[in-house]
């Protein structure tokens, strides 16, 4: 799915999501059982499915599936705004030579063009709060970004540290930007999006939600933040 797409199918996105937000309470899910009693059928469970799917916001693998709850329970005003970084990072390519720092430190000094910087080395950058562990960068062309590093012996492959994205949605603000990447990726990174928002609050003018249990794991490693829940 390219950005522009979501726009031609909004009202499918929305009828997906508020499909999603009924999984929310357990890791895994039966499309037999769980979704096709929410969507009323098998094959309108398997249509949602693949919209969020196209979005990085479920996977599912034969009667399995699983939903990234953090994206769909955030409000709607802030879903809006995660398209861009959602379908960018669906469509990253990763690269690897030596995986570890070293990849990262050539591609910060001889990828070719500008690039923006976002999520792990991006945060550090702003917060010093996790120490970096994928080096995720906005390229102009991706194509162009990626044969450069193969013809500089990097493999593409799941396990490379050097991530492509495509430039997709706004960047006018860069900090909410990055922001916005951290509450699409998830995981640890959803940590790092806590910690900006309080070290930056005032440049991000659309602040989504956060569980409390996480709040609270910031304020513990960052004595100094009060981020109320």
């Amino acid at each position: 799915m390219k950005y522009n797409d979501f726009q031609l199918i909004e009202s499918e996105i929305e009828r997906a999501i508020s499909f999603a937000q009924a999984f929310t309470g357990q890791l895994v899910y039966s499309i037999k059982k769980d979704a096709k009693k929410q969507a009323g059928s098998l094959p309108t469970a398997y249509h949602r499915l693949r919209i969020l799917e196209q979005l990085g916001l479920a996977k599912f693998n034969r009667d399995i599936f699983e939903i990234k709850s953090n994206v769909v329970t955030q409000p709607f005003s802030i879903r809006q705004k995660l398209f861009g970084s959602l379908i960018a990072l669906k469509n990253a390519r990763r690269f690897g030579k030596y995986y570890n720092e070293s990849d990262v430190n050539f591609a910060k000094k001889h990828l070719p063009g500008k690039f923006l910087t976002t999520l792990d080395y991006a945060t550090w950058e702003f917060t010093r709060y996790q120490t970096p562990l994928e080096f995720f960068i906005y390229v102009d062309d991706v194509e162009e970004s990626a044969n450069y590093l193969i013809e500089n012996d990097f493999n593409e492959g799941k396990n490379g540290n050097v991530i492509l994205l495509p430039k997709l949605g706004s960047f006018d603000n860069i900090i909410e930007r990055i922001y916005f990447d951290c509450i699409a990726k998830g995981g640890r990174n959803t940590l790092d999006g806590i910690a900006l928002e309080w070290f930056y609050g005032a440049n991000i003018k659309n602040k989504g939600y956060f569980p409390v249990e996480f709040i609270k794991k910031v304020q513990e490693d960052l004595p100094r933040l009060n981020i109320v829940a």
